[in-house]
């Protein structure tokens, strides 16, 4: 994952996002769909938003995002293979 802050006033919390995942893409190479925020910040913005689920977490700071790529949940994964 990556954290990317972003203290300004004068830009709402999508446009944020959508400034962070750019430069993650840049970065990585693929877009994030999924974004942690503070629940503060969760105002005007909640749920899947182009493409990222974008969650509450205490644990992030207000004005800083925590980017990523979740995990896919396969049948290997949950030990459900068989054999």
């Amino acid at each position: 994952g990556m954290l990317w802050f972003d203290n300004d006033p004068k830009v709402d919390l999508q446009t944020k996002i959508t400034r962070a995942a750019d430069y993650y893409k840049r970065k990585y190479g693929t877009l994030p769909d999924l974004c942690y925020v503070h629940p503060s910040m969760l105002k005007d913005v909640n749920g899947r938003r182009n493409g990222i689920d974008v969650r509450p977490n205490q644990r992030v700071l207000p004005n800083h995002f925590w980017l990523g790529v979740q995990e896919k949940t396969t049948a290997l994964s949950m030990g459900l293979e068989n054999g």
